[in-house]
C-alpha cells in the first residue's frame, strides 16, 4: 500500500515545486500583457498577442522587446487597429 502513494507524493511536490518558479508563459488581460522572451517567441510575438486580444475583440500592438532571457515582449490591447499609441 505505501508504494502506490509514493508516485502521488512525487507528482505532489513537484506541482507544489513548480509554483515557485515564478511566471511561466503568457501572462494577459484585456488591457494587454506580457510574453516570456525567446528567440523563437520573439518571431511569433505578434501571433501570440494577437490571439490573446482577439479573446476581448481588439487588436494586439507590441510595445517593448527586451531580447535577453529572463526578460519580457509586452504587448497591449487597443480597439482599433489604426490607433496611436
Amino acid at each position: 500500500m505505501r508504494c502506490q502513494s509514493v508516485p502521488f507524493l512525487v507528482i505532489g511536490i513537484g506541482l507544489v515545486a513548480g509554483g515557485c518558479a515564478g511566471v511561466q508563459g503568457v501572462t494577459s488581460n484585456d488591457t494587454g500583457g506580457i510574453i516570456p522572451w525567446t528567440p523563437e517567441t520573439q518571431q511569433i510575438a505578434y501571433s501570440i498577442a494577437s490571439e490573446r486580444c482577439a479573446r476581448y475583440d481588439k487588436y494586439a500592438r507590441i510595445t517593448s522587446v527586451y531580447a535577453r532571457p529572463g526578460d519580457y515582449i509586452g504587448f497591449s490591447c487597443v480597439w482599433s487597429p489604426h490607433a496611436r499609441p
